[in-house]
C-alpha cells in the first residue's frame, strides 16, 4: 500500500495552503472582476430604481405598472436572461451588468418606495410650512428619513449581486464564478471551496460597508436611542442602591 503524497493539492483536499500561495495572483484577479462586477451592476440598478420609484410615487397610476414589471423581471432565470440580452451585448462583462442591475430593481424599487411613503405627514407637512419647494422638500427632507428603508434594500440587493455574479462565468465574466465552474469541471477541490468562501466573505464585506454608511448618514437614530438606554439603566442602578 502506497504512502498517501505530502502535496495537499496532489492528494487534492478541500483545505489546502499550497493551493492559496500558489494562486495568489489568479485569486486576487478573480476577487478584483467580482467586486467591479457587484459594485457597476448595484450602482447601474440604484441609478434606474431611483427615478423609477419617484415617478410611481408622483403618478400613481405607474406604482402597479413599474411594481409588477420589475417583479417580472425578478422571475426570469439567469440563463433565460442572459440568453435574451446576449444578441444585444454579446460575450462581454456588460452583459453580466445589465443582467444583475435588472435584478436588483424589484428589491431597490420597493424599498425605495417604502421608504418614501413611510415619511411622517407632519415633516412633509413642516418642511411645506417652511416655504420648502417639492424639490427641496424631497431632497433635505423625504430622502433623509427614507434613508433606513432604502438602505436595506440596497443591503439585500448588493449581497444577491454578490452571489449571482458567479453565473456569469457561463460568458467567461463572472469572478469568483469562473473559479468555481472549472474548479468543479476539474473536481479541484481546494480551487472551489476557496473561491466560495471569498464569495461569501465579500458579501458579508459589502453588507457591513453598506450598514456603516447608513449608520453615518442617519446620526438622528443613534441619538435617538441614547434616551431609551439611559431610562433602562435608572432602575438597574436604583435597585443597585436600595441594596
Amino acid at each position: 500500500m502506497t504512502a498517501p503524497p505530502d502535496d495537499c493539492l496532489a492528494r487534492n483536499d478541500w483545505i489546502c495552503g499550497d493551493y492559496l500561495s500558489t494562486r495568489r495572483q489568479i485569486l486576487l484577479d478573480a476577487v478584483g472582476q467580482h467586486v467591479q462586477l457587484t459594485v457597476v451592476s448595484v450602482g447601474l440598478g440604484l441609478l434606474i430604481a431611483f427615478p423609477l420609484a419617484l415617478l410611481a410615487r408622483r403618478r400613481r397610476w405607474t406604482r402597479g405598472p413599474v411594481l409588477g414589471l420589475t417583479t417580472v423581471v425578478y422571475t426570469i432565470p439567469s440563463l433565460a436572461m442572459f440568453s435574451l440580452l446576449l444578441p444585444v451585448y454579446g460575450l462581454s462583462a456588460t452583459l453580466v451588468v445589465v443582467g444583475l442591475a435588472l435584478y436588483s430593481l424589484t428589491l431597490l424599487v420597493r424599498n425605495i418606495l417604502a421608504g418614501l411613503d413611510g415619511v411622517p405627514a407632519g415633516a412633509k407637512e413642516a418642511a411645506r410650512g417652511m416655504g420648502y419647494g417639492p424639490m427641496r422638500q424631497l431632497l433635505t427632507v423625504e430622502l433623509p428619513l427614507a434613508v433606513p428603508a432604502a438602505m436595506a434594500g440596497l443591503r439585500i440587493a448588493t449581497v444577491s449581486a454578490v452571489a449571482l455574479t458567479t453565473v456569469g462565468a457561463i460568458v467567461g465574466y463572472g469572478g469568483l464564478g469562473n473559479l468555481i465552474y472549472a474548479g468543479m469541471n476539474a473536481y479541484f477541490k481546494a480551487q472551489v471551496l476557496t473561491a466560495s468562501v471569498l464569495c461569501v466573505l465579500i458579501a458579508v464585506a459589502f453588507d457591513l460597508l453598506l450598514l456603516g454608511v447608513e449608520r453615518l448618514l442617519t446620526p438622528w437614530r443613534r441619538a435617538g436611542r441614547s434616551p431609551r438606554r439611559a431610562r433602562r439603566s435608572r432602575p438597574l442602578a436604583a435597585s443597585g442602591r436600595r441594596t
